[in-house]
Protein backbone atom coordinates (compact mmCIF):
# COMPACT_ATOMS: atom_id res chain seq x y z
CA UNK A 1 0.00 0.00 0.00
CA UNK A 2 1.43 3.42 -1.01
CA UNK A 3 2.25 5.57 1.94
CA UNK A 4 2.52 9.21 -0.43
CA UNK A 5 0.63 11.69 1.23
CA UNK A 6 -0.37 15.12 0.44
CA UNK A 7 0.34 18.36 1.90
CA UNK A 8 -2.95 20.57 2.27
CA UNK A 9 -3.28 23.88 3.91
CA UNK A 10 -6.58 24.18 6.14
CA UNK A 11 -7.92 27.57 3.75
CA UNK A 12 -11.75 27.28 6.19
CA UNK A 13 -12.78 26.28 9.04
CA UNK A 14 -15.91 26.86 10.21
CA UNK A 15 -18.37 25.13 12.70
CA UNK A 16 -21.36 23.92 10.83
CA UNK A 17 -23.58 22.45 13.77
CA UNK A 18 -23.50 21.70 17.07
CA UNK A 19 -20.44 20.06 17.98
CA UNK A 20 -19.34 19.58 14.32
CA UNK A 21 -16.43 21.65 12.26
CA UNK A 22 -15.96 21.60 8.66
CA UNK A 23 -12.24 21.63 7.08
CA UNK A 24 -11.61 23.23 3.71
CA UNK A 25 -8.27 22.08 2.78
CA UNK A 26 -6.41 22.90 -0.56
CA UNK A 27 -3.06 22.06 -1.83
CA UNK A 28 -0.24 23.53 0.60
CA UNK A 29 1.66 23.88 -2.98
CA UNK A 30 -0.89 25.17 -5.07
CA UNK A 31 -2.53 23.70 -7.94
CA UNK A 32 -5.15 20.66 -8.04
CA UNK A 33 -5.25 18.05 -5.89
CA UNK A 34 -6.56 14.41 -7.12
CA UNK A 35 -10.02 13.90 -8.39
CA UNK A 36 -12.15 11.49 -6.10
CA UNK A 37 -15.72 10.09 -6.69
CA UNK A 38 -18.98 10.73 -4.32
CA UNK A 39 -18.36 8.87 -1.26
CA UNK A 40 -14.54 8.87 -1.14
CA UNK A 41 -12.38 9.83 1.76
CA UNK A 42 -9.33 10.57 2.84
CA UNK A 43 -6.47 9.63 5.31
CA UNK A 44 -5.98 12.99 7.48
CA UNK A 45 -2.29 12.90 9.67
CA UNK A 46 -2.90 14.45 13.02
CA UNK A 47 0.66 15.50 15.06
CA UNK A 48 1.51 13.12 17.08
CA UNK A 49 1.19 10.63 14.81
CA UNK A 50 -2.69 10.14 14.71
CA UNK A 51 -4.11 9.31 11.67
CA UNK A 52 -8.22 9.11 10.95
CA UNK A 53 -10.36 8.47 8.10
CA UNK A 54 -12.64 11.40 7.05
CA UNK A 55 -15.37 11.18 3.80
CA UNK A 56 -15.34 14.41 1.38
CA UNK A 57 -18.31 16.16 1.27
CA UNK A 58 -17.40 18.68 -1.44
CA UNK A 59 -18.69 18.81 -5.14
CA UNK A 60 -16.19 15.85 -6.90
CA UNK A 61 -16.06 18.12 -9.87
CA UNK A 62 -13.93 20.48 -7.61
CA UNK A 63 -10.43 20.00 -7.94
CA UNK A 64 -9.29 22.73 -6.06
CA UNK A 65 -10.09 21.53 -2.26
CA UNK A 66 -11.26 18.82 -0.19
CA UNK A 67 -13.70 19.53 2.27
CA UNK A 68 -14.38 17.07 5.37
CA UNK A 69 -16.56 17.66 8.73
CA UNK A 70 -15.98 15.97 11.80
CA UNK A 71 -18.09 15.87 14.91
CA UNK A 72 -16.26 16.27 18.30
CA UNK A 73 -16.94 13.04 19.93
CA UNK A 74 -17.32 12.64 23.75
CA UNK A 75 -15.63 9.58 23.82
CA UNK A 76 -12.54 10.89 21.12
CA UNK A 77 -9.81 8.61 20.98
CA UNK A 78 -7.29 12.08 19.64
CA UNK A 79 -8.59 12.80 16.04
CA UNK A 80 -11.89 14.59 17.03
CA UNK A 81 -10.45 16.57 19.39
CA UNK A 82 -7.16 17.72 17.85
CA UNK A 83 -8.93 18.77 14.75
CA UNK A 84 -11.68 21.04 16.71
CA UNK A 85 -9.20 22.55 19.41
CA UNK A 86 -5.94 22.24 17.87
CA UNK A 87 -6.01 22.63 13.94
CA UNK A 88 -6.82 26.03 12.54
CA UNK A 89 -6.94 27.58 9.48
CA UNK A 90 -3.61 28.58 7.71
CA UNK A 91 -2.15 25.01 9.70
CA UNK A 92 -0.42 22.29 7.48
CA UNK A 93 -1.60 18.84 7.06
CA UNK A 94 -1.00 15.82 5.15
CA UNK A 95 -3.95 13.92 3.60
CA UNK A 96 -3.83 10.02 1.98
CA UNK A 97 -5.01 10.03 -1.42
CA UNK A 98 -8.81 9.49 -1.82
CA UNK A 99 -10.22 5.97 -1.28
CA UNK A 100 -13.39 4.77 -2.37
CA UNK A 101 -15.48 1.80 -0.31
CA UNK A 102 -18.51 3.23 -0.50
CA UNK A 103 -19.35 4.26 -4.23
CA UNK A 104 -22.57 5.42 -6.23
CA UNK A 105 -23.22 1.91 -8.12
CA UNK A 106 -23.39 2.82 -11.93
CA UNK A 107 -25.59 0.19 -12.40
CA UNK A 108 -28.39 1.33 -10.08
CA UNK A 109 -31.96 3.07 -11.38
CA UNK A 110 -32.23 4.99 -8.92
CA UNK A 111 -30.79 5.76 -5.33
CA UNK A 112 -31.89 6.37 -1.99
CA UNK A 113 -29.42 7.81 0.30
CA UNK A 114 -30.17 7.56 4.08
CA UNK A 115 -27.98 9.55 6.68
CA UNK A 116 -27.93 9.65 10.01
CA UNK A 117 -26.13 12.84 11.93
CA UNK A 118 -22.79 13.33 10.38
CA UNK A 119 -23.27 10.13 7.95
CA UNK A 120 -24.36 12.71 5.62
CA UNK A 121 -20.71 13.67 4.85
CA UNK A 122 -20.06 11.25 1.94
CA UNK A 123 -24.32 11.21 1.12
CA UNK A 124 -24.39 14.85 0.33
CA UNK A 125 -21.47 14.48 -2.12
CA UNK A 126 -22.98 11.59 -3.27
CA UNK A 127 -26.51 13.98 -3.78
CA UNK A 128 -24.16 17.04 -5.73
CA UNK A 129 -22.86 14.28 -8.20
CA UNK A 130 -26.15 12.75 -8.71
CA UNK A 131 -27.91 16.03 -9.45
CA UNK A 132 -25.19 16.92 -11.71
CA UNK A 133 -26.00 13.76 -13.56
CA UNK A 134 -29.64 14.60 -13.07
CA UNK A 135 -29.58 10.78 -12.30
CA UNK A 136 -32.83 10.14 -9.54
CA UNK A 137 -32.14 10.40 -6.06
CA UNK A 138 -34.04 11.46 -2.95
CA UNK A 139 -32.11 12.48 0.71
CA UNK A 140 -33.32 11.65 3.57
CA UNK A 141 -31.53 13.51 6.61
CA UNK A 142 -32.17 12.17 10.26
CA UNK A 143 -30.67 14.58 13.14
CA UNK A 144 -31.47 15.20 16.59
CA UNK A 145 -32.80 18.13 16.18
CA UNK A 146 -31.64 21.58 13.43
CA UNK A 147 -29.04 22.67 15.49
CA UNK A 148 -26.90 19.49 15.62
CA UNK A 149 -27.69 18.81 11.78
CA UNK A 150 -24.86 20.36 9.36
CA UNK A 151 -25.02 21.99 5.97
CA UNK A 152 -29.08 22.38 6.10
CA UNK A 153 -28.76 25.97 4.90
CA UNK A 154 -26.56 24.65 2.03
CA UNK A 155 -29.02 21.58 1.35
CA UNK A 156 -31.70 24.32 1.73
CA UNK A 157 -30.29 26.44 -1.01
CA UNK A 158 -29.11 24.12 -3.47
CA UNK A 159 -30.85 22.84 -6.64
CA UNK A 160 -31.63 19.21 -5.42
CA UNK A 161 -33.52 20.56 -2.53
CA UNK A 162 -36.65 19.42 -3.57
CA UNK A 163 -35.21 15.67 -3.24
CA UNK A 164 -34.31 16.34 0.08
CA UNK A 165 -36.59 15.25 3.24
CA UNK A 166 -34.93 16.51 6.83
CA UNK A 167 -36.57 14.30 9.74
CA UNK A 168 -35.32 15.76 13.38
CA UNK A 169 -36.18 13.27 16.64
CA UNK A 170 -36.62 16.08 18.98
CA UNK A 171 -40.02 18.01 18.89
CA UNK A 172 -42.64 16.95 16.40
CA UNK A 173 -42.81 13.41 16.25
CA UNK A 174 -44.70 13.27 12.69
CA UNK A 175 -40.95 14.48 11.17
CA UNK A 176 -39.26 11.53 12.40
CA UNK A 177 -38.40 9.21 9.84
CA UNK A 178 -40.25 5.83 9.20
CA UNK A 179 -37.56 3.87 8.35
CA UNK A 180 -39.70 0.50 8.02
CA UNK A 181 -42.04 2.46 5.41
CA UNK A 182 -39.90 4.04 3.69
CA UNK A 183 -37.82 0.46 2.49
CA UNK A 184 -40.95 -0.90 1.98
CA UNK A 185 -41.20 0.97 -1.33
CA UNK A 186 -38.40 -0.35 -2.99
CA UNK A 187 -38.80 0.55 -6.59
CA UNK A 188 -36.82 -1.48 -9.49
CA UNK A 189 -33.40 -1.51 -9.92
CA UNK A 190 -33.27 0.96 -6.87
CA UNK A 191 -30.19 1.23 -4.75
CA UNK A 192 -29.96 1.93 -0.88
CA UNK A 193 -27.10 3.79 0.95
CA UNK A 194 -26.71 4.36 4.46
CA UNK A 195 -24.34 6.22 6.91
CA UNK A 196 -24.61 7.09 10.70
CA UNK A 197 -24.21 6.33 14.07
CA UNK A 198 -24.35 2.63 14.86
CA UNK A 199 -27.62 2.35 16.01
CA UNK A 200 -29.16 4.35 12.87
CA UNK A 201 -27.37 1.61 10.70
CA UNK A 202 -28.73 -1.38 11.79
CA UNK A 203 -32.09 0.30 12.00
CA UNK A 204 -31.83 0.51 8.31
CA UNK A 205 -30.35 -2.89 7.45
CA UNK A 206 -32.56 -4.46 9.69
CA UNK A 207 -35.45 -2.82 8.08
CA UNK A 208 -33.92 -3.40 4.80
CA UNK A 209 -33.73 -6.99 5.20
CA UNK A 210 -36.65 -7.30 6.44
CA UNK A 211 -38.76 -6.07 3.23
CA UNK A 212 -35.95 -8.25 0.90
CA UNK A 213 -33.46 -6.15 -0.70
CA UNK A 214 -31.31 -7.70 -2.02
CA UNK A 215 -27.79 -7.43 -0.44
CA UNK A 216 -25.96 -6.05 -3.58
CA UNK A 217 -28.17 -2.95 -3.66
CA UNK A 218 -27.04 -2.15 -0.15
CA UNK A 219 -24.35 0.02 0.55
CA UNK A 220 -22.93 1.30 4.22
CA UNK A 221 -20.05 3.31 5.34
CA UNK A 222 -19.30 2.82 9.08
CA UNK A 223 -18.08 5.78 11.35
CA UNK A 224 -17.76 4.43 14.62
CA UNK A 225 -17.26 0.70 15.74
CA UNK A 226 -19.99 -0.76 18.19
CA UNK A 227 -18.45 -1.91 21.57
CA UNK A 228 -16.95 -5.57 21.83
CA UNK A 229 -17.04 -7.57 25.04
CA UNK A 230 -13.16 -8.09 25.63
CA UNK A 231 -13.90 -10.11 28.94
CA UNK A 232 -12.81 -13.16 27.53
CA UNK A 233 -9.91 -12.73 25.60
CA UNK A 234 -7.28 -14.91 25.72
CA UNK A 235 -3.67 -15.41 24.44
CA UNK A 236 -2.85 -16.43 21.14
CA UNK A 237 -0.16 -16.34 18.42
CA UNK A 238 0.76 -14.87 15.02
CA UNK A 239 3.27 -16.22 12.44
CA UNK A 240 4.33 -14.25 9.45
CA UNK A 241 4.04 -16.25 6.19
CA UNK A 242 7.08 -14.40 5.16
CA UNK A 243 9.68 -15.35 7.80
CA UNK A 244 8.18 -18.20 9.96
CA UNK A 245 8.80 -15.65 12.70
CA UNK A 246 5.89 -16.06 15.50
CA UNK A 247 4.81 -12.89 17.37
CA UNK A 248 2.91 -13.91 20.60
CA UNK A 249 -0.67 -11.42 20.63
CA UNK A 250 -1.61 -11.13 24.84
CA UNK A 251 -5.26 -10.40 26.13
CA UNK A 252 -5.92 -6.56 26.10
CA UNK A 253 -3.96 -6.70 23.05
CA UNK A 254 -4.28 -6.21 19.51
CA UNK A 255 -2.59 -7.71 16.72
CA UNK A 256 -1.48 -4.45 15.35
CA UNK A 257 0.22 -3.33 18.43
CA UNK A 258 1.50 -7.01 19.32
CA UNK A 259 3.29 -6.54 15.46
CA UNK A 260 3.98 -3.16 16.21
CA UNK A 261 5.74 -3.87 19.54
CA UNK A 262 7.96 -6.72 17.43
CA UNK A 263 8.72 -4.29 15.37
CA UNK A 264 6.68 -5.22 12.55
CA UNK A 265 4.71 -2.25 10.63
CA UNK A 266 1.06 -3.02 9.13
CA UNK A 267 -0.46 -0.09 7.55
CA UNK A 268 -3.32 1.07 9.60
CA UNK A 269 -5.97 3.96 10.36
CA UNK A 270 -9.34 3.64 12.06
CA UNK A 271 -8.02 1.39 14.18
CA UNK A 272 -11.80 0.11 14.70
CA UNK A 273 -12.03 -2.13 11.57
CA UNK A 274 -14.32 0.13 9.69
CA UNK A 275 -11.69 1.28 6.63
CA UNK A 276 -9.96 -2.37 5.74
CA UNK A 277 -6.51 -0.10 5.18
CA UNK A 278 -5.24 -2.90 7.51
CA UNK A 279 -6.71 -5.86 5.85
CA UNK A 280 -4.60 -8.91 5.89
CA UNK A 281 -4.83 -12.62 3.97
CA UNK A 282 -5.11 -15.46 6.50
CA UNK A 283 -3.33 -18.40 5.46
CA UNK A 284 -4.35 -20.75 8.53
CA UNK A 285 -6.20 -20.44 11.74
CA UNK A 286 -9.63 -19.35 12.68
CA UNK A 287 -10.27 -15.17 12.88
CA UNK A 288 -12.12 -13.68 15.54
CA UNK A 289 -13.70 -11.23 13.50
CA UNK A 290 -14.63 -7.80 15.15
CA UNK A 291 -14.66 -5.58 12.20
CA UNK A 292 -17.53 -3.81 10.29
CA UNK A 293 -15.66 -4.44 7.32
CA UNK A 294 -15.86 -7.62 5.80
CA UNK A 295 -19.32 -9.30 4.89
CA UNK A 296 -20.85 -12.51 6.48
CA UNK A 297 -19.62 -14.42 3.52
CA UNK A 298 -15.56 -12.94 4.15
CA UNK A 299 -16.10 -13.84 7.59
CA UNK A 300 -16.87 -17.30 7.36
CA UNK A 301 -14.52 -18.24 4.32
CA UNK A 302 -11.77 -17.01 7.58
CA UNK A 303 -9.54 -15.99 4.51
CA UNK A 304 -9.35 -12.19 5.66
CA UNK A 305 -8.30 -10.73 8.41
CA UNK A 306 -8.77 -6.80 10.16
CA UNK A 307 -5.33 -7.62 12.49
CA UNK A 308 -6.55 -3.76 14.22
CA UNK A 309 -9.08 -5.22 16.28
CA UNK A 310 -10.16 -8.96 15.40
CA UNK A 311 -8.50 -11.70 17.06
CA UNK A 312 -7.99 -15.55 17.00
CA UNK A 313 -10.36 -18.59 18.13
CA UNK A 314 -7.20 -20.57 16.92
CA UNK A 315 -4.01 -20.62 19.36
CA UNK A 316 -2.42 -19.45 16.29
CA UNK A 317 -2.96 -17.49 12.96
CA UNK A 318 -0.76 -17.21 9.72
CA UNK A 319 -0.94 -14.14 7.92
CA UNK A 320 0.31 -13.54 5.21
CA UNK A 321 2.89 -10.62 6.61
Amino acid sequence: MSTTTIPVRVAHKRVEADGICSFELVHAEGGALPAFEAGAHVEVHLPGGVTRPYSLCNDPAQTQRYRIAVLREAASRGGSTMLHERVAEGDRLEVGAPRNLFALAPEAASHLLLAGGIGITPLLAMAQRLAAQRAPFELHYCARSKARAAFVEEIEQSVFAPQVSFHFSEGDAARRLDIAALLAQRRPGQHLYVCGPVAFMDAVLAAAKAQGWPDAQVHREIFGAAPVDSSGDIAFEVQLNSSGRVVAVPAGCTIIHALSDAGVFVPTSCEQGICGTCLTPVLSGMPDHRDQYLTDEERAAGQLILPCCSRAKSARLVLEL
